[in-house]
């Protein structure tokens, strides 16, 4: 269920927020469920420890899931709206930064679509 890609240019802290963002948001993980533990997850992804903890630290910061001392990390109750105007704000600031260096707005459009038919 949980598995990072150790050739990504994305870091792997981040690619666990993305990976469990994801799964939360399509009902795979649900309110109150726990996550394993930073040491668990570390092992079974083969990663440190401090990697998990930071995932972790950022998913609680954002409200994806909260810790209770000495029970462990759970799945909080995500609301979709916001999770979905992050997303929109963050690709609004990278068409803003394509624009900006001058990639067309056709050549946006193009990468939409070919994204948008291989999610299909």
């Amino acid at each position: 269920m949980f598995t990072i890609d150790l050739q990504s240019r994305a870091p792997i802290y981040e690619q666990l927020y993305k990976k469990i963002v994801e799964l939360a948001m399509n009902h795979i993980l649900n309110k109150g469920d726990q996550l394993p533990s930073v040491r668990e997850m570390a092992k079974t992804l083969g990663v440190n420890p401090n990697t998990i903890a930071k995932a972790y630290n950022e998913l609680e910061r954002d409200g994806i899931i909260y810790s209770l001392a000495g029970r462990g990390s759970f799945v909080g109750d995500i609301d979709k709206e916001v999770i979905i105007r992050k997303k929109l704000d963050a690709f609004d600031k990278a068409v803003d930064d394509a624009l900006e260096v001058g990639v067309s707005v056709e050549t946006l459009s193009e990468r939409i679509l070919a994204r948008g038919q291989k999610n299909d």
